[in-house]
């Protein structure tokens, strides 16, 4: 389907608005009744349950950490000293690749499986506008890549609280943060990695949109955040690695030291969104020249 005929299918409609199309309680409601949503929704929740089994199992964690971010290892450390300690290092383990697997899966399997399924062009006629369309989508993948991001830090602290208790954020460098800091301090690094993950977010989007094939667009956009990643580690680049969104993903551990910190997470948001945002306009820019033919 060409945009000139979907323009005349609005045009010929009666009583429409484009507003009213696609609600997004809709598009919602279809995405969390699909099984790959209630699986992503059990692995993360079953993480923090894992690792207190682990820890029971293998007892005290430790490790040698050294260089760069060795703080950031040792999180490991003190990971059953309480619950926030605990939620903490959930994030830690599972910030690199883990979550970033609902972000592309939720991103990348919008338009993409619509395409797949032939119904893409159906929805265009009913009609949606392709803006509204694509919007709806984005905004509940979103949504739910965030859902995702919540998720295993509550869990975390809820199972935290059980197996360790409630008590002081203790720091591997020496020193806590006080029991009332914990939560709003881990509330801002899962935000942060929230932020940072928009990048992905937005090459799977992107990708959804040129292709018919789901796995296709999520496969993209993890192998090219693992790309990303494996750029970081040549420190040939120097300050050129500054500037990818990799370079950035752990320094949410800023949130949880004594005194707040705010550069390192202040430049790597602006990286992702800077990348988020030209990939979202690409994908969009696309989608609207894009003849639809399944």
């Amino acid at each position: 389907m060409s945009p000139a005929s979907e323009l005349q299918s609005l045009a010929e409609a009666p009583g429409y608005h484009a507003r009213r199309t696609l609600p997004l309680r809709v598009e919602a409601m279809r995405q969390l009744r699909r099984r790959r949503t209630l699986l992503m929704g059990g692995v993360l929740a079953a993480l923090p349950f894992v690792l207190i089994t682990a820890f029971a199992i293998g007892g005290t964690p430790g490790g040698e950490g050294g260089g760069r971010g060795s703080s950031r290892i040792n999180l490991m450390d003190v990971a059953t000293q309480s619950a926030g300690n605990f939620a903490a290092t959930c994030l830690f383990v599972s910030a690199g690749f883990l979550l970033v697997v609902p972000v592309a899966l939720f991103c990348g399997d919008t338009v993409a499986s619509e395409a797949s399924w032939s119904s893409l062009r159906y929805l265009l006629a009913a009609p949606v506008p392709r803006s509204r369309l694509l919007w709806s989508k984005l905004v509940v993948a979103l949504g739910f890549s965030l859902a995702a991001m919540v998720l295993l830090p509550l869990v975390a602290l809820g199972a935290g609280a059980v197996a360790y208790g409630w008590g002081p954020l203790r720091l591997p460098t020496g020193g806590a943060l006080a029991t009332g800091d914990t939560v709003p301090r881990i509330a801002l690094a899962v935000a942060f990695v929230f932020v940072s993950q928009l990048v992905t977010a937005g090459l799977a989007f992107w990708l959804s949109t040129k292709t018919d094939a789901p796995l296709g667009a999520v496969g993209g956009a993890v192998g090219l955040t693992i790309v990303g990643n494996v750029l970081d580690a040549v420190t040939a680049l120097g300050s050129w690695r500054e500037f990818l969104p990799a370079h950035w993903q752990f320094a949410w551990a800023d949130a949880l030291q004594p005194d707040l910190e705010w550069g390192g997470m202040a430049k790597g948001a602006a990286v992702s969104v800077a990348y988020a945002l030209v990939l979202f306009a690409l994908a969009f820019r696309g989608f609207g020249r894009k003849d639809i033919v399944s």
